[in-house]
């Protein structure tokens, strides 16, 4: 399958998506693997991630929105499930492909949906992050991919904000006890 066709298989749960964060004013991002194949290079990714500034005590609304969107709980209790570790799972009905949302907080979180960025997929557009903001998420998470992906996101934008990667990454970095959050970021400039 090529990534093409992936990004095409994503199309509908993006849309609901999209639809579900303008119900909650924009509150949020499409991030994961669709940004960064947006924002950086293309690559295969089976599921949807965003991140949403929602409280725990709005779950129910969220829930409900969600499903006359076409997302529905994939976990049984999805709601406690978030309110513990502050990620929705859904799915789309339609489709099955996962939908993961992360219910933010955080003030990098708040700041990085408040500068946000409307991306054109055809008729479609989506909230993506800045590429500096979308740098930072894959940073914190950190995984193998992630660090690919902020390779190929540094090399699509070669004018990046480092000064604010940075000082956020340093944060991270430091609040976790994960100084190598940093120091692996700083190789790939």
């Amino acid at each position: 399958m090529t990534t093409s066709n992936t990004l095409a298989n994503l199309l509908a749960p993006l849309v609901a998506l999209q639809r579900l964060l303008a119900r909650f004013n924009d509150q949020g991002l499409i991030i994961g693997g669709v940004a960064a194949s947006l924002l950086g290079k293309p690559r295969l990714t089976a599921h949807v991630d965003a991140v949403m500034l929602v409280s725990t005590d709005d779950l129910p609304r969220l829930i409900q929105a969600a499903a006359q969107e076409g997302l529905t709980p994939r976990i049984t209790d999805a709601e406690a499930f978030a309110r513990r570790n502050r990620v929705l799972l859904l799915q789309h009905r339609d489709t099955g492909i996962g939908v993961d949302i992360s219910l933010g907080m955080l003030p990098f979180e708040v700041e990085a949906v408040e500068r946000g960025i409307l991306h054109s997929l055809g008729e479609v557009s989506i909230r993506l992050p800045t590429p500096e903001d979308l740098v930072i998420f894959k940073a914190v998470a950190h995984r193998p991919k992630d660090l690919l992906d902020i390779q190929a996101i540094i090399a699509s934008h070669p004018d990046l904000d480092r000064v604010r990667i940075e000082d956020w990454t340093r944060q991270f970095a430091q609040a976790l006890d994960m100084p190598e959050l940093w120091d692996d970021i700083a190789k790939l400039f």
